[in-house]
């Protein structure tokens, strides 16, 4: 009687003449079904079949290459170059956002893109679709004369930069300038998206300022925009670089992301030394219920961080930012991190999330993760 078939693997065709190949190499007869007769090559859904009496060893086999194949990743993605953004308009506080990215990026041997965007009077800011329209009747001499004054402005940072650099004020590191025209919040998303930083590090003005452009902010439009994590920097804050940073206010709500986000905060202070962590809760009045949640997350994060230090508190308060406020000078909190939830335009502009509203009211750095 003939041995009963079983499916291993459902592959593309490459795939599974590859895994037919390495299975018969080692002793186990492979067949493989299902195959497009007229285009052979680009055929999905292939099986790849075997006898019933070598499936534990087959399995063993595709379970070692799997292993292969995903420490074959990590290496990849380990070389892959790192690269953290910077947005810049060239007041003093955009180039403190420079110092703190330079020293990140000699912790993480990453490079450095600075990006700045200029707006042109002839740039309409109304596209059809993916179009961006410019009007007829641009003025060339006006549009010619931003850019020269852009590029002086680089041309002086660059100076700059190197002078630091050479006088060991900042760390000497792989960098670059990049230049757009457009909106800005629009544009720094667009080239995050595509180019995927690990981080954007953008500084943000004080808080007697901001209050003046609350709907206009760029950190605060990006912050909304982006899935990649943003460190807002303020520009009367006394830091300079993560190396200074040693107690961080985690804000939470419980939600399962927060955990997520966690663990992303841990692996980016991983090299800096010294570094305590505050889980903070806000409630208005007793809850018992977040007592419950807050218990548990103690018990998950001495599992997993067992080595991290820790410390738990609930805020309570009519005025969260006020507790926060309270709780940032009484345990000298150097960063605050928390995680931001999308929203759409209207939310966004009636119902400021706790993220846009720390952007405009602390003067510590916030780092702000995305749900």
């Amino acid at each position: 009687m003939e041995e009963k078939l079983v499916t291993v693997a459902i592959h593309t065709y490459e795939k599974a003449q590859v895994l037919k190949s390495v299975l018969e190499a080692n002793g186990v007869d492979a067949y493989i079904q299902n195959v497009n007769q007229i285009q052979p090559v680009i055929s999905a859904g292939v099986r790849v079949r075997i006898r019933e009496s070598d499936l534990a060893k087959a399995l063993g086999i595709i379970e070692d290459m799997n292993s292969a194949e995903a420490v074959s990743e990590a290496l990849q993605e380990e070389k892959k170059e790192k690269m953290i953004l910077i947005p810049i308009d060239f007041s003093d506080y955009s180039i403190k956002a420079c110092q703190f990215g330079f020293h990140l990026a000699e912790t993480m041997n990453a490079e450095v893109v600075l990006l700045h965007v200029y707006f042109s009077p002839s740039f309409n800011t109304m596209p059809i679709g993916d179009v961006i329209n410019y009007e007829s009747g641009q003025d060339e001499a006006t549009l010619r004369s931003i850019i020269e004054k852009v590029n002086l402005d680089v041309q002086k940072l660059k100076e700059d930069l190197d002078q630091k650099i050479s006088k060991g004020l900042l760390p000497k590191i792989k960098y670059k300038q990049v230049l757009r025209e457009g909106i800005p919040e629009e544009e720094i998303s667009r080239y995050a998206k595509k180019h995927n930083p690990v981080i954007i590090l953008m500084g943000t003005r004080g808080k007697d300022k901001k209050d003046l452009d609350l709907i206009g902010s760029v950190t605060a439009e990006i912050i909304e925009r982006s899935i990649v994590p943003i460190f807002a920097i303020p520009e009367d804050t006394q830091l300079n670089c993560f190396d200074n940073i040693h107690n961080i206010a985690y804000a939470t709500n419980f939600d399962d992301k927060d955990l997520v986000a966690f663990d992303k905060l841990i692996r980016l202070m991983k090299p800096f030394k010294d570094v305590k962590i505050h889980f903070i809760h806000y409630v208005q009045k007793e809850d018992a219920w977040s007592e419950i949640k807050l218990s548990g997350i103690k018990d998950y994060f001495a599992k997993y961080y067992p080595k991290q230090e820790i410390f738990y508190d609930t805020l309570r308060g009519e005025d969260m930012l006020k507790s926060i406020d309270n709780f940032i000078a009484e345990n000298k909190i150097d960063m605050i991190a928390l995680t931001t939830h999308k929203r759409n335009l209207f939310t966004r502009l009636f119902n400021p999330s706790v993220a846009r509203k720390m952007v405009f009211h602390a003067k510590t750095p916030l780092l702000v993760f995305h749900a």
